[in-house]
């Protein structure tokens, strides 16, 4: 009885701590968006602000293009993650339900695409966008980002579309549906769960890439959030307040999207859709 209590509690223990860890950076960041100046250079960390403030947001949100580059951030993180869901879940299922010669060429290239730090690769980036002349546009960040999430996105859909069982389809085509109208009324429900968490990880991706647009987008207003992240200096230094408040509303987009597919993303849709 003690060594199984003891054998609960240690695991549980260790992930409370690592768990702490993690979110404690969290905390920080806000708590310091809501202290005064006064209690942020203070010798004595503030670790519960008594009078909190909202002055450090309201210069976050006053910057110069804020809402401009929301925008940008937006319209490009929503386009590269729907653009990505699209091809991936179609070449998925072609990986999956088909048998065609190169396919295993096809998953490897994937494998090695993801492997690949896309770092090295910014200034070959930069040169063909510049010969095509498109700097400082959103049209080349959104094809990028694309390509950014897209090898993950469909390595992931890929386990998802294999793990419905094509039973379900032939029953669906005996009924007399085809093909396409068996995959959007019998498949496609099924991968919800897989859509949310790919679409998740693609948002977050693209939400948070920085060097791409700052090689690619030099104009104030053609960037994007991480760019406005790295606007908060003053002539004494940096305002750690406002960067921080900053950082916070960064952040709040994610926090949220990602609390609502966790509680949508519900593992085991497929587990009794055959019984029966």
């Amino acid at each position: 009885m003690k060594r199984s209590l003891a054998g609960r509690v240690r695991p549980n223990a260790t992930a409370a701590v690592l768990a702490l860890g993690f979110l404690f950076p969290v905390y920080w960041m806000f708590n310091t968006a809501f202290k005064p100046t006064r209690d942020i250079i203070t010798e004595d960390p503030v670790w519960f602000p008594v009078h909190g403030t909202l002055e450090h947001f309201a210069t976050a949100v006053r910057a110069p293009d804020f809402w401009i580059l929301a925008g940008n951030s937006v319209l490009v993180t929503v386009f590269a993650v729907g653009l990505s869901l699209v091809i991936a879940l179609c070449g998925a299922f072609a990986l999956t339900r088909m048998r065609f010669r190169g396919r295993q060429g096809i998953l490897v290239t994937f494998m090695v695409a993801q492997m690949a730090p896309w770092e090295v690769m910014v200034i070959s980036i930069y040169l063909i966008v510049r010969d095509a002349d498109l700097l400082n546009s959103l049209l080349p960040l959104t094809f990028f980002y694309m390509l950014m999430v897209l090898p993950f996105t469909l390595l992931t859909l890929r386990g998802y579309v294999a793990a419905v069982p094509k039973e379900l389809e032939e029953s669906a085509m005996v009924d007399g549906c085809s093909r396409r109208q068996a995959f959007r009324k019998v498949v496609f429900p099924l991968l919800a769960p897989g859509l949310m968490a790919t679409s998740l990880f693609g948002f977050i991706t693209a939400w948070n890439e920085f060097p791409l647009v700052l090689v690619l987008n030099k104009e104030p207003a053609m960037g994007t959030l991480p760019l406005w992240l790295s606007q908060f200096q003053t002539q004494f230094g940096d305002d750690w307040g406002a960067t921080m408040a900053a950082a916070s509303i960064f952040a709040v987009p994610i926090l949220v999207l990602f609390l609502f597919l966790q509680r949508k993303a519900v593992g085991g849709l497929t587990s009794g859709a055959v019984k029966g």
